[in-house]
């Protein structure tokens, strides 16, 4: 598709063609318009609401205003509460803040994976065992 035949599937879809896409070049024009309605706009393995609020947490998390922006307002054309985007940050800045500290302290990694492995295990049997 040339340039023109991608804006007017841009504005067919959104109304208009935003400036971001502008400034794309006519050599990576199609290819990031099919990219981002494939990520961004169909549905996939993961709902449109669920990949926002993770957009969400990574725009907080990366401090980006244009993304937060952008995600915090597809979220809720997507169906996403209030209460969905308060937790949405809340969890970045969680795991934000523990990825600070365990890195900081430099924590043995493959002890690490063999905790958090037992620890899952561990949720596991107790959980088959009330099912039982």
């Amino acid at each position: 598709m040339n340039r023109e035949e991608v804006y007017q599937e841009i504005k067919g879809m959104f109304g208009l063609v935003p400036t971001f896409m502008t400034k794309v070049p006519d050599n990576t024009l199609e290819l990031e318009w099919n990219l981002f309605k494939k990520v961004v706009v169909e549905e996939t393995a993961i709902p449109n609401k669920y990949k926002e609020l993770i957009g969400l947490g990574i725009s907080a998390v990366s401090k980006c205003q244009y993304c937060l922006f952008f995600h915090t307002q597809l979220a809720i054309l997507f169906g996403a509460t209030p209460e969905e985007i308060e937790e949405a940050v809340h969890y970045a800045k969680n795991t934000a803040g523990w990825s600070a500290y365990i890195n900081g302290l430099q924590i043995d990694m493959e002890q690490f994976k063999q905790e958090i492995s037992n620890m899952c295990a561990f949720v596991n049997e107790a959980h088959a065992a009330e099912h039982a």
